[in-house]
């Protein structure tokens, strides 16, 4: 029998910056162990606290290492200087605003080099972080970025959010436990 455990602990997502994979209004569990037990991979989504102001949490996928160089290219994500796989979907994501508006946005399965996939949403390839310099991740350090590229705040942002130190890292989305859209309760976050 499984019992409370101090580990596991609730989010809310207020924003889209993580669509598709977390949407405005999901509820979700994470193993919030610290990162002790979290072995920070390319691809995982992580929770963590903000580098300037630790009182608050966001959460983002990793994208570069220690040592990685990351760079943005007419929307394509650059990896150690080489461009990650993109694939567009055939279905465009549709996103519901707070009016009741719908718009269709490009759909991208990304492949990084460890295999890991994981879906992203582009608005435009002309957005101001689309086309970035390079950036070098410091040692201890982790560069962030969400799946709504050019609708998140993220490392890209060095004045904002910029490297996240390994320290600040200290948990990993489990699943989806509550939504407005009831078809996402129980989707599994990696």
């Amino acid at each position: 029998m499984l019992g409370p455990s101090k580990n596991v602990r609730s989010f809310y997502a207020p924003s889209g910056s993580m669509s598709p994979s977390l949407i405005s209004g999901d509820y979700f569990f994470v193993n919030a162990c610290g990162f002790d037990c979290i072995e920070a991979k390319r691809g995982d989504i992580a929770v963590f606290k903000l580098p300037r102001n630790e009182t608050i949490d966001y959460v983002k996928r990793i994208i570069g290492l220690p040592g990685d160089t990351i760079q943005m290219k007419d929307g394509v994500l650059f990896l150690n200087g080489s461009a990650v796989k993109r694939t567009r979907l055939p279905e465009p994501y549709i996103n519901s605003g707070s009016r009741g508006n719908k718009s269709a946005i490009d759909q991208y399965e990304e492949k990084l080099p460890n295999g890991r996939r994981y879906l992203t949403l582009d608005l435009t390839s002309r957005s101001i972080l689309d086309n970035t310099n390079e950036y070098r991740v410091p040692e201890g350090h982790y560069f962030v970025m969400g799946d709504n590229r050019d609708n998140s705040l993220d490392s890209r942002v060095l004045a904002e959010i910029g490297y996240i130190p390994a320290k600040n890292i200290y948990a990993k989305p489990l699943f989806i436990f509550w939504s407005d859209d009831l078809e996402r309760i129980g989707m599994k976050l990696d």
